[in-house]
């Protein structure tokens, strides 16, 4: 069959990400399929999605959705309405039929599906589009697949992929060309899974919570390929790199012998490190730690299930520094136990990090299958149906967030490398333009001071 995969994703703050997904679906399919790749974030006009269709008639699409929306509560916008016009051109354009898939999908199945009237959806990991492709084209009940959601028969728990996973990366395809174009950083996946409990994380419920692990050398053959085809910057996607410490290990010491020579980053858990950690991936050519922080509490950390402390935070950050890393911290405050004490706590500590960039988020968004969810039914914040496609944040009982979000910005007006959420859209453009002019990376390391 003629198989046209669409990723759906277009927001662009700070910088446009590299549809990692798309390589592994299109990789599960291409030996028994035509296939072919669009990328909503490449073309440039509606005209371009028409011409492609017209050109290729594919006999099914495919429609990846990553992000339903921005999870920014000062400015919080959401994209199903986006992806409905652009269910709506398709529809114009064929009849084949629409398969959703996707994290975002996998979020919301039932919900998704009925609002876009696609005919179909895949929860969990794409790879398995693969065995629908097959049940579909010999006409078979696709209902009885694992994984598999109709009209008529909801599955919303993903069942794990009995198989390993592999990428497929095509370095002529002209999604990839506008990457490389865009600040040349492309992305890399060393496993999948989280162990983590982290209340508001959707991770384990899309990925599951046992890790999976690529096999080292395959991750480093993977890297050196995207360095062969042009990237000058990758960052691994992982939920955290270093959930296995051994393991990453083993990933930094084969990206030595396979020669990787450009820089990469990753989302680290400040958790505890063995002893020259840091230094290890410096040495494999890791520029960039993104920690993800969300406070320094251990009242909220607790609370939240995090599996670190404070002691562990600011040891963490010291290795990562005395490697010479750019490190930044994301936070994230409206936790249920959030007060005024636990804000002032996390503010006056996070002014002892240095060198360093702050990223300050507030607001949890409330996400089905997570521990949040069940405690903003049980404070009566929401019902268990209520539909949850639109952005709806948490509202912490003992301060409200428009006090989080006037103490965050009283404080964050006097530091340059404390930045409000993601930057917005002045960020952007910054990014952008420096991107233009040759800078790889995420860039935030030009704002420590």
């Amino acid at each position: 069959m003629k198989v046209l995969i669409i990723s759906a994703n277009t927001e662009t703050t700070p910088y446009p990400v590299y549809p990692l997904g798309i390589d592994y679906v299109a990789g599960a399919i291409r030996q028994n399929h035509q296939v072919s790749v669009l990328d909503m974030n490449e073309i440039d006009a509606v005209g371009s999605l028409k011409k492609h269709i017209k050109g290729m008639e594919p006999d099914i699409i495919g429609i990846s959705i990553r992000n339903v929306d921005n999870t920014d509560v000062l400015n919080p916008r959401g994209f199903i309405q986006k992806y409905q016009k652009l269910i709506d051109t398709i529809r114009g354009l064929t009849n084949a039929p629409i398969v959703l898939g996707g994290s975002g999908f996998t979020i919301f199945p039932e919900k998704m599906l009925n609002t876009l009237q696609a005919d179909f959806g895949i929860i969990g990991e794409g790879e398995r589009f693969a065995d629908f492709l097959n049940a579909f084209e010999k006409k078979k009940d696709v209902s009885k697949l694992a994984g598999v959601v109709t009209k008529d028969s909801v599955e919303t728990i993903p069942p794990p992929l009995h198989r390993s996973f592999h990428r497929y990366f095509d370095a002529d395809a002209p999604h990839v060309r506008y990457y490389l174009k865009q600040g040349g950083m492309l992305n890399l996946q060393t496993k999948r899974g989280c162990p983590f409990k982290c209340i508001y994380c959707t991770y384990p419920h899309i990925e599951g919570n046992r890790l999976r692990l690529v096999p080292p050398r395959e991750v480093a053959e993977t890297a050196r390929m995207l360095q062969g085809a042009g990237a000058k910057y990758l960052f691994i996607t992982d939920s955290a790199f270093n959930s296995d410490y051994p393991y990453s290990i083993e990933v930094a010491l084969e990206f030595q012998k396979v020669k990787l020579s450009i820089p990469w980053g990753a989302f680290i858990a400040p958790t505890h490190p063995p002893k020259d950690y840091y230094k290890i991936l410096a040495d494999a050519g890791m520029t960039h730690v993104e920690f993800g922080t969300d406070s320094l509490s251990d009242n909220i950390l607790n609370s939240c299930k995090k599996p670190f402390r404070c002691k562990d935070v600011f040891y963490a950050h010291k290795a990562a520094n005395k490697a010479g890393l750019h490190v930044c911290h994301f936070f994230l405050f409206g936790a249920p136990e959030e007060s005024s004490a636990t804000v002032t706590e996390t503010l006056a500590n996070a002014n002892q990090l240095d060198q360093t960039v702050l990223f300050l988020f507030f607001g949890m968004r409330i996400y089905p299958y997570t521990s949040l969810f069940d405690t903003a039914i049980a404070s009566g914040q929401i019902s268990e149906n209520e539909n949850l496609l639109e952005p709806r944040f948490f509202n912490p009982q003992l301060i409200s967030l428009k006090k989080i979000e006037k103490t965050i910005k009283d404080r964050a007006k006097h530091h340059q490398n404390w930045i409000i959420g993601a930057g917005g859209e002045l960020t952007e453009n910054i990014v952008a333009r420096m991107h233009a002019r040759g800078h790889v990376g995420p860039l935030w390391e030009y704002l420590i001071k």
